[in-house]
C-alpha cells in the first residue's frame, strides 16, 4: 500500500481496484462500493487524524453502544461528474448541518466541518474514476457515525467513529409504485427523533412495511401517532401530492425528517409558478381527490430516487387508481432537477458545489 498525507488527511492508498469486477450497466442500488473509504474517531473528547483507506470490514468491541443503544445516524448524498468531467455536489452543506442535528439529538459527538467536507471531497478524488459521466449515472455518498464506547451501562457513548463510504448508483426504485395509507403503525412521534436521520427510525418501519408488502404494496405512507389522519412521509422519502394544479406536502417537524430534495423541488415548483402549499395534508381530502377526479398524482422525493411517481394507494382496504397523465409535474420537476445536477441546465439556486 502507498501511503501519503494530504491536508492532514492520512491517505493509504488501495494496491489494486475492484472496478473491472463492475458493471456499471446493471448497477443494483447500494450493494457495489468503491476501493477507499474515509475514517475518523472521537476518542478522550476530541476528534482524531482522519484516514482514507481500502475499503475493508473493521472490527467493534462485543460491548460497543451502537450495538446496545443505538446511537448511529447517516446522511445520504450523492456526486455528479458532468460532460468536462468536472465531480459536483448538490448542496452539501445542507447535509452537513442536518448530520450534525442528528448526531445533537442522538447525544453524540458533532463533526468539524472541516472533517465532513474535505474527507468527502478528497474521497471524491481518489475514487473519482468510479463516477461515470452521463445523466443517471451517480455516485452515492453515505456518511454515518456510530457510537464506539465499550459497556453496557445506558448512557451516552464517550466515543464515535465517523466514516464515509461511496457507492456506484442508478435509480433507487424502478416500475410502478403502490403504496398502503397507515393506519395503525406509524414512523415517529412528537418529541421523538423522527427528523433525525437515525438508524432506529429505520429498522422501525421495516415490520409495517413487510406487512404492506406481502399485501402487494411497494411502501407505506405514514400517517401522523395521534389520529392517523394526517399524512407525512412515503417509505423513507418525503411525498407530494398534487390536487389539480397545487402541489401540497406536510410541513416538516419532530415527525418529519427536512429533505433537501423536497426544498429544492419546493424552490423549483415555485420557480416555475407552480402553487405550492405547505400544511397538514389530511387522508380525507386524498380520498376524496381520488373519487372526484382531482388527485392527480403522489410522488415521493428523496436523495437516492430523486423524484418516485406513485401510482395508486389503498386506504381502509379500498384501492384508488391515481390517472395517467402526460403533464406529470413530478416526472418535470425531476427532469429540471436531474439536469441542474449534472451541470445540463443552469444552476441559478447556487446549489451545485464543484469539487
Amino acid at each position: 500500500m502507498n501511503t501519503t498525507q494530504t491536508n492532514k488527511i492520512e491517505i493509504i492508498k488501495a494496491i489494486t481496484s475492484k472496478i473491472n469486477e463492475v458493471d456499471f450497466d446493471n448497477l443494483h442500488f447500494g450493494e457495489i462500493f468503491t476501493d477507499h473509504s474515509f475514517e475518523c474517531d472521537f476518542t478522550n473528547g476530541e476528534w482524531q487524524k482522519p484516514i482514507i483507506k481500502p475499503y475493508a470490514p473493521f472490527l467493534l468491541d462485543p460491548s460497543a453502544k451502537v450495538f446496545h443503544y443505538g446511537q448511529a445516524i447517516f446522511e445520504g448524498m450523492k456526486a455528479y461528474k458532468d460532460d468536462n468531467n468536472d465531480l459536483w455536489l448538490f448542496r452539501p452543506k445542507e447535509n452537513f448541518k442536518r448530520f450534525n442535528n442528528s448526531a445533537k439529538r442522538m447525544a453524540m459527538a458533532e463533526v468539524p466541518e472541516e472533517i465532513f467536507m474535505e474527507g468527502l471531497k478528497q474521497l471524491l478524488r481518489l475514487d473519482e474514476t468510479w463516477i461515470k459521466k452521463g445523466k443517471g449515472n451517480t455516485m452515492y455518498i453515505r456518511p454515518f457515525m456510530i457510537a464506539t464506547g465499550t459497556g453496557v451501562i445506558a448512557n451516552p457513548s464517550d466515543d464515535y467513529k465517523f466514516m464515509i463510504i461511496l457507492s456506484p448508483a442508478k435509480s433507487y426504485y424502478s416500475g410502478e409504485v403502490k403504496v398502503l395509507i397507515a393506519e395503525h403503525f406509524s414512523r415517529a412521534a412528537n418529541g421523538g427523533i423522527g427528523a433525525a436521520k437515525a438508524a432506529g427510525n429505520y429498522a422501525a418501519q421495516f415490520y409495517p412495511t413487510n406487512l404492506a408488502n406481502k399485501a402487494g404494496f411497494h411502501q407505506v405512507i405514514w400517517t401522523d401517532d395521534a389520529t392517523h389522519t394526517k399524512l407525512e412521509e412515503a417509505g423513507t422519502m418525503n411525498v407530494f401530492f398534487r390536487i389539480n394544479d397545487t402541489l401540497y406536502t406536510a410541513p416538516t417537524s419532530e415527525r418529519i425528517l427536512d429533505g433537501v430534495t423536497r426544498k429544492s423541488l419546493i424552490d423549483m415548483a415555485k420557480r416555475e409558478n407552480i402553487e405550492v402549499v405547505i400544511r397538514p395534508v389530511l387522508v380525507s381530502e386524498l380520498v376524496e381527490g381520488a373519487k372526484d377526479g382531482s388527485l392527480k398524482e403522489i410522488f415521493g422525493a428523496g436523495t437516492a430516487a430523486v423524484v418516485n411517481p406513485i401510482t395508486g394507494f389503498s386506504y381502509q382496504d379500498v384501492y384508488y387508481e391515481l390517472p395517467k397523465i402526460e403533464n406529470s409535474l413530478a416526472l418535470q420537476l425531476k427532469d429540471k432537477l436531474t439536469n441542474i445536477q449534472h451541470k445540463l441546465a443552469e444552476d441559478t439556486f447556487g446549489w451545485t458545489v464543484k469539487i
